[in-house]
């Protein structure tokens, strides 16, 4: 059996992964770790046999007591987006690359938990080569992706050399329910649906040529509690997205034909930071989790509309 901590555990991915967890035999015990920042207790109130230790992941005693007689744990904690790493690079960085290196520490002082942690296509930046593989040299063109790069390399180099069991993935868009709309560094699809749900114009930064390997938050919490079970570890980065790549204007043209009407489109100058085009190459993942079969991105956008609607 598994005790499992997560931190970040009452944040969109996180709070989605405890409910992975929660239905898998294999997982006897899972503990949380969130100062509540991002997150929200609202996200586990369904979560009966959760345990909250609410606080930050710069704290090494709160890391010391949540990680207590825990067999492995899943970092997902951060301050996400790359708008947000612009407007406050130091809140970024301490949050994102020293908090990492905390998790790390900790994880070791536990007595070398298996430890996965989440990292972001971010990384690969300015590289134009598509699918983006992981053998690509990184090219981080905002604050965010280089403090992410910084928490991967920090993993890999406690694989090295403290023999701590790493694994390192690369989120690619995640969406889903439970996905925060509503604030300036919110992403696209609860942006858009909130917007919808609201009746104002949906905000598209630039042609909304730009793509994105768009990834339904149930396959990302999927191959973790695979990862989980099975104690995979990797030497390398690994992307967690399965190679699909759409526009903008193709994700609003799937909103417009699931609800059946047409949308209004405000168009605003793109972004700093922004990478223009996103796609993974699920090679290694395919190699790692061949089992794991993703749900198409019109059935998550689908199950996505259905949770804003009655949420």
């Amino acid at each position: 059996m598994l005790r499992v901590a997560i931190t970040g555990g009452a944040g969109f991915i996180g709070a989605n992964l405890v409910r992975e967890l929660l239905g898998r035999a294999q997982v006897d015990e899972v503990v949380v770790i969130d100062d509540l920042s991002t997150g929200s207790k609202a996200n586990l109130t369904d979560c009966s046999d959760v345990t909250l230790f609410e606080g930050t992941i710069l704290d090494p005693d709160l890391l010391d007591t949540a990680l207590e007689g825990v067999d492995a744990v899943v970092h997902l904690a951060a301050v996400p987006s790359v708008p947000r790493s612009i407007a406050a690079p130091m809140v970024s960085h301490d949050a994102n690359a020293t908090g990492t290196l905390q998790v790390l520490e900790a994880a070791r002082r536990a007595g070398n938990l298996h430890t996965i942690v989440s990292s972001s296509s971010s990384v690969y930046g300015a590289n134009p080569t598509l699918p983006k593989s992981e053998d690509l040299r990184p090219q981080p063109l905002s604050p965010y992706a280089v403090n992410k790069l910084a928490a991967e390399s920090y993993a890999l180099a406690y694989q090295h050399c403290y023999a701590l069991p790493t694994l390192v993935f690369r989120f690619f868009n995640v969406f889903g329910p439970l996905q925060a709309p509503g604030h300036a560094y919110a992403a696209v699809v609860p942006t858009f649906l909130d917007h919808l749900q609201r009746g104002e114009p949906l905000p598209v930064h630039g042609d909304g040529e730009q793509t994105r390997d768009f990834t339904y938050v149930g396959s990302v919490t999927a191959v973790l509690a695979d990862a989980l079970e099975r104690r995979v570890t990797s030497p390398e980065p690994v992307n967690l997205a399965f190679g699909t790549r759409r526009t903008l204007n193709d994700v609003i043209a799937e909103m417009e034909r699931q609800l059946g009407r047409s949308v209004a489109i405000d168009r605003q100058p793109p972004r700093p930071g922004d990478v223009r085009h996103s796609q993974a190459d699920q090679s290694r993942l395919e190699a790692l989790f061949p089992d794991v079969v993703p749900v198409p991105f019109e059935d998550g956008l689908a199950r996505t509309i259905d949770w804003f609607h009655h949420r």
